[in-house]
Order: C-alpha cells, then sequence, then structure tokens
C-alpha cells in the first residue's frame, strides 16, 4: 500500500474522516474552528501543490 505524501490530500482525508464521524455520531462535538482550519489548510496545500 502507498502512502499518499502530498500534504494537501492527507489533510482533505483527515477533514472528510472527521465530517462524517460529526454526521454518524450525535454525541460527538468536535469545534467548528478546527474542522475549518483543516479544510481551509487542505485546500491551500492542494492549490499550491505540496
Amino acid at each position: 500500500m502507498r502512502l499518499i505524501n502530498n500534504i494537501g490530500f492527507i489533510l482533505l482525508a483527515v477533514y472528510l474522516i472527521i465530517v462524517a464521524i460529526i454526521a454518524i455520531v450525535p454525541g460527538v462535538m468536535i469545534p467548528s474552528f478546527i474542522v475549518g482550519v483543516i479544510a481551509l489548510a487542505a485546500a491551500i496545500f492542494i492549490l499550491i501543490g505540496r
């Protein structure tokens, strides 16, 4: 199995996992600020190609 070495896609995967956990498990409370920062960082890294 080959690990993706692009930090943008890794952050995108983390963001999607967090959003899925928030949607599926009703008791999980993750601050929206943290989710937003992860999404913004992923977008920036994907755009600059890292």
